[in-house]
């Protein structure tokens, strides 16, 4: 999953397990004076993604599932 925070200045890469696999930063904020709006953007593509991933993969296990509605506290894989 790749996501980005608008406007898309920083994109990062996450796969299916959330890990950090590439990130891509737009030239322009190399600015040392503009160091805490990238920290800022890094995490909130990195929240972004991470939500992505998370959102997928219960799309993903509703589909394997069929819909069953597992109880409180019950995930899959147990």
């Amino acid at each position: 999953m790749t996501a980005s925070p608008e406007p898309a200045m920083v994109q990062l890469s996450l796969n299916g397990k959330g890990d950090l696999k590439k990130i891509k930063i737009d030239k322009t904020l190399l600015d040392p004076a503009e160091v805490e709006v990238l920290e800022d953007l890094i995490v909130a593509a990195f929240n972004d993604a991470r939500g992505k991933v998370s959102a997928h993969a219960e799309q993903e296990m509703q589909k394997l599932t069929g819909g069953l509605q597992l109880p409180g506290g019950m995930k899959l894989p147990f």
